[in-house]
């Protein structure tokens, strides 16, 4: 029998997989915390090891290395899960010896066990279909066969049920970092948001919520990213903090219906005469898999608003010829932008003036440098919400 070790801090995704394992024939156990999973690792000797990359403790990074430095473990397969958008810390996953990446935020357990399967083989006796349902409902729902409805039915269910609960404690959350005073308060508090997202993040996926999934994926690595860079801690980073949470409420109420799964398809226009501004929102906007058509001034911009519909604008303010704000008035008048959603780019020293001011038909506001993932979080917020809000 093959023995497979789970490395996951979120006790509910864990024995999801765990459950899910042992039903297929995989002598399982579970570590919660990096420290736990090295020991653990000592005394199971398990064949393969699956790990989430953001742990207690000791970090999933760490815990490679470790597991790489041991000689009875070195050439053991280690799959991980991470966030979709920390791009640079799955680079240091596979530099320290991981043999797969997974996203957490859209990853299934029917996935993660075919992926053991081809890692490892095929391990112990299944349960056959024909044989009888267990009567314990925690062990009926990871039941072969045709009980992988139920299960991926009842685990949505739970999920959507606790919904309202999660929802309280992400807002007593950022209520909490938005009363803090000072730069030890404001990380304590974004810690533990960031934790709960961490949560939120699996859970949905797991439950098969994708819109869910991948918008609290991007605000969780918002958060981490202000974590361990506190300088970019700031009135827009905050307002975009804010604004993912409050969305995710939305998406609470809309984007739990099978209908409302996928991601949807976007054409997104950059207009920034500073070609490094104009890389840096295409290359943000990428990283949500979300293509873009940039122009360098007005005129131009004009052009391709007329020859195409766009679902979302991002446009800077400050302009040679015509300012972003006489720009947006353009397109107002156009009867296919009257609601499309204007994201203004401006310099950090008039943001608190500008968003406090009339914004000239924009609908948000983005200070100057920005963070990629900053950037990618609002794009994810307008661009969800106008394809899931009613027709008026």
């Amino acid at each position: 029998m093959k023995k497979i070790l789970i490395i996951e801090d979120n006790q509910i995704v864990a024995n999801v997989y765990r459950n899910k394992l042992a039903v297929e024939g995989y002598q399982t156990e579970i570590a919660l915390d990096g420290e736990g999973g090295l020991k653990m690792m000592r005394m199971f000797k398990p064949d393969a090891v699956i790990l989430d990359l953001m742990l207690p403790k000791m970090s999933g990074v760490d815990v490679i290395k470790e597991i790489r430095g041991e000689a009875d473990f070195a050439k053991m397969p280690i799959i991980v899960f991470s966030n979709t958008y920390l791009t640079n810390l799955i680079q240091e996953a596979w530099k320290a010896g991981a043999n797969k990446c997974l996203s957490k935020a859209s990853c299934s357990p029917k996935e993660v066990l075919e992926l053991v399967r081809a890692t490892v083989g095929e391990s112990g006796t299944m349960r056959k279909a024909a044989d009888p349902a267990p009567e314990n409902k925690s062990d009926r729902l990871t039941y072969a066969g045709p009980q992988d409805a139920v299960f991926q039915a009842d685990l949505k269910k739970s999920f959507v049920d606790s919904l309202p609960a999660t929802l309280s404690t992400l807002r007593s959350g950022l209520q909490n970092l938005i009363k803090a005073e000072g730069e030890m308060a404001q990380l304590k508090q974004i810690y533990e948001l960031y934790r709960r997202l961490h949560a939120l993040t699996g859970n949905a996926g797991i439950a098969g919520l994708v819109q869910i999934s991948k918008m609290s994926d991007a605000v969780e690595a918002l958060l981490k990213e202000l974590y361990e860079k506190p300088k970019n801690i700031n009135a827009s980073t905050l307002r975009t903090v804010a604004a993912g949470v409050d969305f995710l409420g939305f998406l609470f109420e809309r984007g739990t219906a099978p209908d409302k799964q996928e991601i949807p398809a976007a054409n997104i226009l950059v207009v920034d005469d500073e070609p490094i501004s104009r890389r840096a929102i295409i290359y943000a906007l990428e990283k949500a898999h979300l293509q873009a058509t940039n122009a360098e001034e007005a005129n131009s911009a004009l052009k391709f608003l007329q020859e195409k519909t766009y679902d979302l604008i991002f446009l800077d303010v400050d302009m040679p010829v015509m300012n972003g704000y006489e720009l947006c008035a353009k397109l107002r008048a156009m009867p296919q932008y009257k609601k499309t959603p204007v994201v203004f780019v401006t310099a950090m020293s008039d943001f608190d003036s500008r968003t406090s001011s009339m914004m000239a038909g924009g609908n948000d506001f983005i200070a100057k440098p920005f963070l990629f993932i900053e950037l990618t979080v609002k794009a994810l917020i307008h661009i969800f919400r106008a394809k899931l809000a009613p027709p008026k």
